[in-house]
């Protein structure tokens, strides 16, 4: 199989309600959602796992350390745009992406798909990795040119990653 370029290629989606079954979303649930990937920042879009913790309990009889891995750990950041309309007020029906991550300590599912192009629909089989997090305060950025955006840090509950959308039929 030849290597892909992930340009272009990484959906995500926002849900504002819980997918019945996390380790199988259905197409419905996913296609409902808010589509964020073209109202994110890429260059510092940050979601998944980070090294775990780890625990170091050699028995007696071990020479040297006998690390082995504890619990998961995982971190998040997004930044959305912030669109305005033509008056320079924030348009929060446009901002959708923004809107939902805007209000802290709100819980989202975030539903990430890498592979096929970003504007494909989900499809049953899919491969996506769903990640259920609460929201800091948006923060704005300590340079103040480009777009006009705000950087929200994401505290990650839950991960069920590399899950296979499920078929409406099967909800």
């Amino acid at each position: 199989m030849p290597k892909a370029l992930a340009d272009g290629r990484i959906k995500l989606t926002i849900l504002t309600k819980k997918p019945a079954d996390p380790k199988a979303p259905t197409v419905a649930e996913l296609n409902a959602g808010i589509n964020a990937a073209c109202q994110i920042l890429k260059s510092d879009y940050k979601l998944g796992a980070t090294a775990s913790d780890t625990i170091s309990e050699a028995a007696l009889c071990s020479v040297g350390n006998a690390t082995t891995y504890g619990a998961s750990n995982y971190e998040g950041s997004i930044t959305p745009f912030v669109l305005k309309d033509e008056t320079g007020k924030t348009d929060m029906d446009e901002s959708t992406a923004y809107a939902a991550l805007a209000v802290k300590g709100t819980t989202l599912w975030l539903v990430e798909r890498e592979g096929p192009e970003e504007s494909t629909d989900y499809a049953a089989g899919d491969i996506v990795d769903v990640y259920e997090v609460v929201t800091d305060t948006p923060q704005k950025p300590g340079e103040r040119s480009g777009w006009i955006k705000r950087t929200v840090p994401l505290g990650v509950q839950q991960a069920w990653e590399n899950v296979e959308v499920a078929s409406d039929a099967s909800a």
